[in-house]
C-alpha cells in the first residue's frame, strides 16, 4: 500500500483517502471486511467519521473510502496501528494490487447541505521544478473558474519525511460537470505544459448520486448512507410520488393538449421538487436510525431498517393496487 500525504496548515482536521481495487466477484466480502475496519477505527482517538464510495461507470471496481480524524497526529495513529495492519493481512486475497491513499491535513469540508463531487488528484512533482508547479495550479484554478459548477480548489503540499506527493482537492456541483472539466480541451492543454513539472498524477473520483436527500441535523460531518439504503429511501418517496403527479397532473396536462416532452419536464421538475423539499427531508426523519451512520451500527439495525422500507413498499402497491385497478 502507498500513502502520499500532505499538508494545508489552513487547518487541524485530517482525512485520508484511499482507493482499493477489488477483485471480480468479492464485492460483497469486501464490504464486509470494511465494516470490520469501520467498526475498528471508531474506538481510536479522534476519528470523525468515515464514508465508502462503491466504484462509478467507467471504474476498475475501484472502491474509494475516507476516513476523517480530528488532527494529523490521531489519523497516523491509527494508520501505523497494529489492529489496521492485521485488518489489511486478513483483507489481502480480496485485494487486485496494492491500495493507493492520500492523507490530506487540514482542508475544508464542502459546506453543510452542500451537494458536492470532489476530484482528488495526487502528482508527482520533478525535483526542482515546485515553484513552476505551483505557478501552473494557479493557472489550472483559473480556468475552473469559469467552468460551470465549479465550487473550489485547495492544494496540499507534500509533508517531509513521510511523501513528496503534491496532491488537489476541487470540488464540483454535480459528476457531469466535473467529468466535462477532466474531459475538456482547456484542461489537456493545460496537461501538456504540466508534464513538464510532474512525471505522473493519479485521479480518483468522490461523490453520491443522492448526497444532497441525506443530511442530519445542522452539520455535514456526520457523512451519508450506503448506496443501496440511499436507493431504496429514494425508491419509497419516489414512487408514490411519481404516481401521484400522473394521476394529478400529467393526465390533465396530456388532456390540455401539452406536448409529451413537455409534460415530461413538467413531471420531473415537479417530482424532484416534492422529493427535495418535502417528502425526502420526511424520510430523513422517519428512518434516520437506518439512515444515519453514527446510529446505525449493528446488523440487526440495518436489517431492522431495510425490511421497515419493504413493507412501506408492499403498504404502497396495495394501495395504488386496489386505488388504480
Amino acid at each position: 500500500m502507498s500513502v502520499g500525504a500532505s499538508r494545508n496548515l489552513s487547518g487541524n482536521s485530517a482525512t485520508v483517502v484511499t482507493s482499493q481495487r477489488v477483485r471480480d466477484g468479492h464485492d460483497d466480502a469486501y464490504q464486509s471486511w470494511q465494516e470490520r475496519m469501520n467498526r475498528t477505527v471508531r474506538h481510536f482517538d479522534g476519528f470523525e467519521g468515515t464514508e465508502l464510495y462503491p466504484p462509478v461507470n467507467g471504474d476498475e471496481n475501484e472502491w474509494v473510502v475516507i476516513f476523517r480524524f480530528s488532527s494529523i497526529d490521531q489519523l497516523t495513529a491509527w494508520l501505523e496501528s497494529g489492529a489496521r495492519q492485521q485488518l489489511l493481512d486478513e483483507g489481502r486475497p480480496l485485494f487486485d494490487g496494492p491500495a493507493t491513499q492520500e492523507v490530506l491535513a487540514g482542508g475544508t469540508p464542502a459546506a453543510p447541505g452542500q451537494e458536492a463531487v470532489t476530484a482528488v488528484i495526487s502528482h508527482d512533482v520533478r525535483p526542482g521544478r515546485e515553484r513552476d508547479f505551483e505557478q501552473w495550479q494557479s493557472k489550472i484554478l483559473k480556468a475552473q473558474e469559469r467552468q460551470p459548477g465549479f465550487m473550489g480548489s485547495e492544494l496540499f503540499r507534500p509533508l517531509q519525511g513521510i511523501q513528496d506527493h503534491w496532491v488537489v482537492a476541487f470540488r464540483f456541483d454535480t459528476r457531469e460537470h466535473l467529468d466535462a472539466w477532466l474531459d475538456s480541451e482547456v484542461r489537456e492543454e493545460l496537461l501538456k505544459e504540466g508534464r513538464n513539472y510532474f512525471s505522473s498524477y493519479d485521479v480518483r473520483k468522490i461523490g453520491s448520486a443522492f448526497s444532497g436527500w441525506f443530511r442530519f441535523g445542522d452539520g455535514g460531518d456526520e457523512g451519508v448512507p450506503a448506496n443501496w439504503k440511499q436507493a431504496m429511501a429514494v425508491v419509497l418517496a419516489l414512487y408514490p410520488t411519481v404516481t401521484v403527479l400522473n394521476l394529478a397532473v400529467n393526465d390533465e396536462l396530456g388532456d390540455a393538449g401539452v406536448p409529451g416532452y413537455l409534460n415530461l419536464f413538467i413531471g420531473n421538475l415537479l417530482s424532484v421538487s416534492v422529493l427535495t423539499w418535502l417528502l425526502m427531508p420526511l424520510v430523513n426523519r422517519g428512518l434516520a436510525f437506518w439512515l444515519q451512520p453514527s446510529r446505525a451500527k449493528s446488523a440487526r439495525t440495518h436489517i431492522l431498517g431495510a425490511i421497515v422500507v419493504i413493507v412501506c413498499w408492499g403498504i404502497l402497491l396495495t394501495i395504488f393496487g386496489l386505488t388504480l385497478d
